[in-house]
C-alpha cells in the first residue's frame, strides 16, 4: 500500500469515528446506512467536490496543502492527527505551526506573590510576558489589570507605557537590558511566532528598538539596581532580584526591595502600605484578574 493508500485509509476511518450532530449537520430524516459521516458530508465541509474527496479516499489523487488544512478543520484533527495527516500526504513542511498551549502559573508562584504583600513581585513567563503580579507591585509600576492581555509584556510596556517608561530614569540602560534578554529568548526558541510578532511590533513602532535588537546583545543577569521616579514618593532606589523556577517552565520571580534604613526603603513601606490590605490575585495568563484597588491621593 503506497502513502496515497494510506492517507485515503486514514480519511476514510477517520469520518467513520464522527457523527453529524458533532460537525454540526442535521441527522434528521437521512437513513443513514454507513456509521458516521458520508463522503459528500466530509466533501461538503471541506469546501471541495464529491469527486475529488473521493478519489483522496482511493488514494489516486495527491492533497494539496490547503485541502489538508481544510480537512483538519472538516475531519476535527487533533494536533497529534493532524501531524499524521501531513505526513502520510508527504507534506510535512507545508503543515502550520503547532499551536502553543497557554501559558499557566504555577501554584507556587501563586503562593509567593501572596507572601509578599510589601514586596513588589512579578511573575515573567516566556517572552518576558507578565503572568502575574501582587498589590506591591500595581503601587509601583501601573494598573496590570487595566493592562490588555496581549499587551501585559515586560519589553513591550518598557518601550510602549508612557508610564512605565517614564518612571525609569535609566530608562535606556534598562530598556538595552530588557531586549538583551529578550533576545536571549528568541535565541532559545527562534520559531516562536508570538515573539515574533512581538518583536516586530516594537521595531515598527521605536527606532531604538529596531537599531539595538540588530546588535545582538544578550545577557542572562538574574539582578540588578533599578532607579525610578515614582509620581507618589518620589525617587526610588531598588535591588532587582529574579529566580528561576525549577521545573523548567522559564517561569521567573521578579522582586525588588530596598536596603534597610534607607530613603527608598521608608518610600517603599509607605507606597506598599496604601494597598497591603488589597486582594492580590492578579493573574494575566491562566486565570480572571481582579481590578486592583486604586492608590489614595497624596
Amino acid at each position: 500500500m503506497n502513502s496515497h493508500a494510506h492517507l485515503g485509509a486514514f480519511l476514510k476511518a477517520r469520518r467513520a469515528q464522527l457523527t453529524p450532530r458533532e460537525c454540526g449537520l442535521s441527522e434528521a430524516g437521512s437513513g443513514r446506512r454507513v456509521a458516521g459521516l458520508r463522503r459528500e458530508e466530509v466533501a461538503r465541509l471541506a469546501a471541495i467536490s464529491v469527486d475529488y474527496y473521493t478519489r483522496l479516499e482511493q488514494g489516486r489523487v495527491r492533497a494539496s496543502a490547503p485541502v489538508l488544512a481544510t480537512l483538519t478543520r472538516a475531519l476535527r484533527l487533533d494536533e497529534d492527527q493532524q501531524e499524521y495527516l501531513y505526513e502520510l500526504a508527504g507534506r510535512s513542511d507545508d503543515r502550520p505551526p503547532r499551536r502553543r498551549p497557554a501559558q499557566r502559573l504555577r501554584p507556587a508562584m501563586r503562593r509567593l506573590l501572596d507572601q509578599l504583600t510589601h514586596t513588589p513581585a512579578l511573575v515573567l513567563g516566556e517572552r518576558l510576558d507578565i503572568l502575574a503580579w501582587n498589590q506591591a507591585a500595581v503601587a509601583v509600576y501601573t494598573d496590570f489589570a487595566a493592562v490588555p492581555a496581549d499587551r501585559r509584556n515586560y519589553v513591550y510596556l518598557l518601550f510602549s507605557d508612557p508610564v512605565v517608561r517614564g518612571m525609569h530614569r535609566d530608562w535606556e540602560h534598562d530598556a538595552r537590558d530588557a531586549l538583551a534578554a529578550l533576545r536571549r529568548e528568541a535565541a532559545a526558541d527562534p520559531d516562536d511566532p508570538d515573539l515574533a510578532r512581538l518583536v516586530g511590533e516594537l521595531i515598527t513602532r521605536d527606532p531604538d528598538f529596531g537599531t539595538w535588537w540588530a546588535e545582538h546583545r544578550v545577557i542572562t543577569a538574574a539582578y540588578g539596581t533599578k532607579r525610578y521616579r515614582h509620581p507618589l514618593v518620589g525617587d526610588l532606589t531598588l535591588d532587582c532580584d529574579t529566580w528561576a523556577s525549577p521545573d523548567g517552565s522559564g517561569q521567573r520571580l521578579m522582586v525588588l526591595t530596598a536596603e534597610p534604613g534607607s530613603p527608598s526603603h521608608d518610600a517603599l513601606n509607605i507606597l506598599t502600605s496604601w494597598t497591603a490590605e488589597q486582594p492580590a490575585r492578579n493573574t494575566a495568563k491562566g486565570g480572571t484578574p481582579e481590578r486592583p484597588g486604586r492608590l489614595p491621593r497624596q
